[in-house]
């Protein structure tokens, strides 16, 4: 019990910071706004804890690198936004969990296409969940960069021109790793 209380605690902290570095190097993301928001490939390894580990390996992994996003180089312009964009947002990638059991059960009587299935959900899931945290922070705390239109729409276009391309190629990514490595589901 204790060893896999220090694999769960190890493995968050390296996937976390593997998010990160998918993030912040430059020829791994696509920085599309000034404000913030990347197309990249760094909600993958929350993702990958998401499904090993459940919804709590998925959040805690998240809320790590939602709080090393704070740390470099964050957008913030109010504390509550601070708190929506980083801390919340990241968090809820790891929702992604919520297939976890299904995941495994499948993967381990070798239904790949079921696994496949529930790995879609799962980051459709966490994506959605995501952006929403990050459209209620533009609608509340960007109104002013809305400009003509109405401050709904800025959110939506702003927020979902990075989240649904980084959805697409997180679920494409990790269907391809687990297709061909489905033994990354497993806890040893």
């Amino acid at each position: 019990m204790q060893q896999q209380r220090v694999l769960f605690l190890v493995e968050a902290a390296i996937f976390s910071a593997i998010a990160l570095l998918l993030d912040i190097l430059p020829f791994l993301s696509i920085n599309l706004w000034f404000q913030g928001g990347s197309i990249s490939f760094a909600m993958i390894p929350v993702f990958l804890m998401a499904f090993r580990w459940g919804i709590s390996g998925g959040m805690i992994t998240g809320l790590l690198f939602g709080f090393y996003q704070l740390f470099t180089g964050a957008f913030i312009v109010h504390p509550v936004q601070a708190f929506l964009d980083y801390i919340v947002a990241f968090a809820l990638i790891g929702t992604a969990g919520v297939v976890a059991t299904k995941i495994r059960k499948n993967a381990g009587n070798h239904h790949m296409k079921h696994v496949l299935v529930y790995v879609i959900l799962g980051t459709l899931v966490g994506s959605t969940l995501r952006f929403l945290s990050h459209f209620a922070a533009g609608m509340v705390f960007f109104a002013s960069l809305a400009e003509d239109q109405p401050v709904w729409l800025y959110s939506l276009l702003y927020n979902g021109g990075y989240m649904l391309p980084s959805f697409i190629a997180s679920a494409i990514v990790i269907s391809l790793l687990l297709w061909k490595r489905p033994r990354l589901l497993l806890r040893l």
